[in-house]
């Protein structure tokens, strides 16, 4: 079985179909990748998964649940984290508080009221800084950082409370080339113990570090496959001449 299995998604935004029809599987320990030109669906699906809006019909399967009518607190509970798009750090908050928060939200009050928590976690959010190379910048404001560096935090925090499947939109959307060659080698270690879904414009980035793609158009599924696969898709190489 597959770590999450979508199957027959559909989604309406009043007279638009913004998905319809949507079957794809992600497996543990792969980095999936969502690709195709814009107004595909990429985004609408990614939402579908964390919980931000429902799906109108279709389910969705994640780790042997039924998610498909789950709440986003529930879904994370399950395993799931997303980073949206647009960066969501606490800037008037230190880098590391920031970290911190994002472990804390899992705690129980009394332990919080306990203050017991900072200390427990320290070791984790050190590491977590280190990996991201942000540990020498962990007590400044978060609003401090560049903008690459701030999506590094988010996705730090993302990552902060150890999901089975995190689901980046657009991670490296403002980032230089070398920012983005940084942000993939960041990403690889997890897949040891974490799945990824991700969507991307850059084609370079997501067929250098994904194992498999699925390819939406106009809201349905074009054509899945590991990158090779897809690279050589007529149906692909047509869409992504003519609309992209």
């Amino acid at each position: 079985m597959a770590l999450l299995e979508i199957r027959g998604l559909c989604k309406n935004f009043r007279s638009l179909r913004a998905l319809e029809g949507v079957d794809v599987d992600v497996e543990a320990g792969r980095f999936h990748g969502l690709i195709g030109p814009n107004g595909s669906g990429k985004s609408t699906l990614l939402k579908a998964i964390a919980g931000a809006h429902f799906a109108d019909s279709g389910s969705i399967v994640f780790d042997g649940r039924d998610i498909t009518r789950a709440t986003p607190y529930e879904r994370a509970r399950a395993g799931l984290s997303l980073k949206f798009q647009i960066t969501a750090v606490l800037p008037e908050l230190s880098v590391y508080d920031n970290v911190l928060l994002a472990m804390q939200s899992a705690e129980s009050l009394p332990r919080l009221l306990r203050s017991s928590s900072r200390r427990a976690f320290d070791g984790e959010v050190v590491a977590l800084l280190e990996r991201f190379r942000l540990l020498d910048r962990a007590d400044h404001l978060a609003g401090e950082l560049s903008h690459g560096q701030q999506q590094w935090l988010e996705i730090a925090m993302a990552l902060a409370l150890k999901p089975k499947l995190l689901l980046l939109d657009e991670p490296t959307g403002g980032m230089s080339p070398e920012e983005r060659q940084v942000t993939g080698r960041l990403l690889e270690p997890i897949k040891a113990h974490c799945a990824l879904i991700i969507v991307e414009h850059d084609l370079h980035f997501i067929r250098d570090i994904c194992d498999y793609l699925t390819v939406l158009d106009q809201g349905k599924v074009l054509d899945q496959g590991d990158v090779e696969t897809i690279q050589r898709s007529p149906k692909v190489q047509q869409v992504f001449t003519t609309r992209v």
